[in-house]
């Protein structure tokens, strides 16, 4: 059996199977094995050939390191969970906001999904894989701002983590960056514009995710919904109690999706995956 039809298949297969994303789940710990064998495979080489990305079509996308962390890691399983996620409602969503674009593995994937992307990235070195990434794939539904989001325009430090620059962060994000650190000044979008345009936004700020939600209202909810990865408990407290009351539903991966009502269920960190925010009363994983 060839590996589009596999890959096709588990793309198919990861939306039933909703119940069992939360990453303490033996399920979930057993396919996030086979998923980095088999995608490390797949795009572990630098050649610039497509590869067979089950629904998503060919997709150009040349190994890269990030100091530690690589571009294999940006197909670990939690994130294959949210491309699915956003197949599976490609018809639910046309406009989408990808904040920490990366390399633009998401922007990319979202496009192919139907969305209008607008995507921010503000370390230039993966800006500029970001754009040759998109070039790569003939993608032209995408559009690249050299810049962070935060609560309001303007101008704030960025500190690069020289040993692993996917842990990069607007100053004061992380507590204790540790290694060897670059600072410079980069450009500050706010938010608000971006979710009142968005109907889906995917936020990984490193740490600084709670002074970009924390800036939204709930009447912006309404029409919008998020994936978010909250970086610290401190973040997730913050981010709790500002939705509390507000008729906007949190639901985490953590306990497999089911909706936050208690502070204990809050993500606090990558490792307990990601947090959904929506005025719906599920998140769904039925197509639309």
């Amino acid at each position: 059996m060839s590996e589009s039809v596999e890959i096709e298949r588990f793309f198919e297969v990861l939306p039933t199977l909703s119940d069992r994303h939360a990453p303490a789940d033996p399920l979930h710990q057993l396919l996030k094995q086979l998923a980095h064998e088999a995608f490390a495979a797949l795009f572990g080489s630098e050649d610039e050939k497509p590869v067979p990305l089950g629904p998503f079509g060919n997709l150009v996308f040349p190994y890269f390191r990030m100091g530690a962390v690589d571009s294999v890691n940006l197909f670990d399983l939690d994130e294959l969970i949210l491309f699915s996620y956003y197949w599976t409602n490609r018809n639910r969503y046309a406009r989408a906001v990808d904040i920490g674009g990366n390399l633009g593995l998401h922007s990319i994937l979202m496009a192919r999904c139907g969305f209008e992307v607008r995507t921010f990235e503000p370390d230039p070195v993966h800006a500029d894989e970001l754009e040759r990434r998109l070039a790569l794939n003939g993608v032209d539904r995408v559009s690249l701002t050299r810049a962070a989001v935060s609560s309001e325009d303007g101008e704030l430090e960025f500190v690069r983590v020289k040993g692993n620059t996917t842990g990069s962060h607007l100053s004061g994000a992380k507590p204790n960056p540790y290694g060897e650190l670059e600072r410079f000044p980069v450009p500050v979008t706010a938010i608000g514009p971006l979710i009142d345009w968005a109907d889906l936004i995917k936020l990984d700020a490193e740490g600084h995710e709670a002074e970009i939600l924390c800036a939204t209202t709930a009447d912006q909810w309404k029409t919008t919904d998020a994936v978010v990865e909250v970086g610290s408990a401190d973040n997730a407290d913050r981010v709790f109690e500002h939705f509390r009351d507000t008729g906007i539903r949190l639901f985490a991966q953590r306990q497999s999706w089911r909706e936050v009502t208690t502070r204990s269920e809050m993500p606090e960190s990558y490792k307990h995956g990601s947090l959904f925010i929506s005025a719906r009363p599920e998140m769904s994983w039925t197509p639309g």
